[in-house]
């Protein structure tokens, strides 16, 4: 045989192995390589994690490892990992399964109608990486407070409820502080004029707010209520709003999944600085995280004259409104009597 036979059977049988080694690679690279049957699932990665702890998170998902391994040490993974939530696809690739553990996917973060701060940071707490307790911890800390102009008792009033894009892995005071840019995001100078011209502070507007908002859940009533509470103000006469006394009284019993439909006379003497009936004046902070429409309301209020109002039988969800106490208290017996024809003890 001469030499360039046996160079030419030599050089296709290099070529071969190569080809049939590349196949091999690409097979490697380019299959279908989970073994979960949902269409798609979240993987996370906590703050400080390294490549051992992801094999160990992605082990249960990923059928062939040894390959899912290969690509990632080609692609530089285990030196590279990145703490956070990472979206996997039925049927990925290997390729595709690396490339998506490089990108972390934000959380949709929904929050509204939570009734303190402690609510919500479990709320926030279920849905990101930083616990209730370091949350509550960096909200309350003290020269946060202090720089922002907050007590641990109004510090509530910075949340604006809506909905937020928020990295998993995202931190306790990075969470914080990200909330308070979008606080003084919502508060433009022209909604600061308007708190203004009600003679309000923006926190007390949020307190106010969150006070309209238990009132109400008519949205189309709230600039009334908030025009009846603030003609209280400007007279100096307890706001006697009876979901303050409701909140005084979880706060005291330490029970807030209690459900309370009724206030009693014992109720509203009861001392406590949330108590409206016994207090002049806005309580510390506020008793729920009031919506949008309810900051509004007390930003453009109704012009009236009303000073009481009372929940309406003839209209369920509204409220009968009146100037004179006369007007409200034949209003009020009829929502007294019509109440206990219901048997609501509480």
């Amino acid at each position: 045989m001469s030499i360039k036979k046996i160079i030419t059977l030599t050089a296709v049988a290099v070529i071969s192995v190569l080809m049939v080694y590349g196949f091999i690679l690409i097979s490697k690279i380019f299959s279908a390589n989970t073994k979960f049957e949902d269409k798609e699932l979240y993987v996370y990665v906590p703050t400080g994690a390294n490549y051992t702890d992801v094999k160990k998170i992605l082990e249960p998902y990923i059928k062939n490892f040894e390959d899912f391994e290969m690509v990632a040490d080609k692609r530089s993974y285990p030196e590279n990992v990145k703490s956070g939530r990472f979206l996997l696809k039925k049927d990925m690739n290997n390729m595709d399964l690396v490339r998506a553990m490089r990108s972390n996917v934000p959380v949709k973060l929904a929050f509204n109608n939570q009734e303190r701060l402690e609510n919500f940071a479990g709320r926030v707490g279920s849905e990101i990486e930083a616990d209730s307790l370091s949350l509550l911890k960096a909200f309350r800390d003290p020269e946060f407070l202090a720089a922002n102009g907050f007590n641990e008792e109004n510090v509530f009033a910075m949340f604006i409820p809506n909905t937020y894009e928020i990295y998993w892995n995202t931190s306790a005071v990075k969470f914080r502080d990200k909330m308070i840019k979008e606080y003084h995001n919502f508060w433009t100078a022209e909604r600061i004029e308007k708190a203004k011209k009600q003679g309000l502070t923006p926190v007390q507007v949020t307190i106010l707010a969150s006070i309209v908002h238990k009132e109400s859940v008519k949205k189309d009533e709230r600039p009334r209520i908030a025009g009846v509470y603030l003609n209280r103000l400007r007279l100096e006469m307890p706001l006697q709003a009876d979901p303050t006394v409701i909140y005084a009284l979880k706060l005291r019993d330490n029970n807030f999944d209690q459900v309370i439909k009724r206030v009693f006379y014992n109720d509203l003497i009861m001392k406590s600085p949330y108590n409206t009936y016994v207090n002049i004046g806005l309580p510390p902070g506020p008793i729920a995280m009031p919506d949008i429409t309810a900051l509004d309301a007390v930003l453009n209020p109704e012009k009236n004259d009303y000073i009481y109002f009372c929940a309406s039988v003839e209209r369920f969800g509204y409220h009968e409104f009146a100037a004179t106490l006369a007007e409200h208290n034949v209003n009020a017996k009829k929502y007294s009597d019509w109440i206990a024809s219901q048997g609501v003890t509480r």
